[in-house]
């Protein structure tokens, strides 16, 4: 079991800077992957950024790439994701993600991931 639970959320305007940290109960194990994906007002949930916990290999979305940073930390055990220069377009609910992704191909593929966190609101306001 590795439950997830996201904090960091909240209402800002567009600009501003929001973190988000991530929580695991316990860190999963071999060639395993975390990161956050994000759903927006009726739209599909969608990738936003990831990392393998082997390797400095580290995972963008295009509209978030040179805004959005995730990083980790390994004492705390907390997977984090700065998140810079918001707009309105990044309004949604964030999850916290792990799994096992079969390869970096598949690192921005939702279905690649076995643990989902319930989710952060982030509400980017014009």
């Amino acid at each position: 079991q590795v439950p997830l639970e996201e904090s960091g959320g909240g209402l800002v305007q567009a600009g501003d800077s929001l973190t988000l940290s991530c929580t695991a109960s316990s860190r999963p194990f071999g060639e395993f992957a975390m990161g956050w994906f994000r759903r927006g007002p009726g739209e599909e949930r969608e990738f936003v950024a990831a990392f393998r916990w082997r390797g400095p290999l580290t995972f963008y979305a295009d509209s978030v790439r040179g805004r959005f940073t995730i990083s980790r930390d390994n004492y705390q055990g907390t997977v984090s994701l700065q998140m810079n220069n918001l707009k309105p377009e990044d309004t949604g609910v964030y999850y916290c993600v792990a799994g096992w992704p079969a390869g970096t191909t598949r690192v921005k593929t939702a279905s690649e991931y076995t643990y989902w966190g319930q989710g952060t609101q982030v509400t980017v306001s014009s």
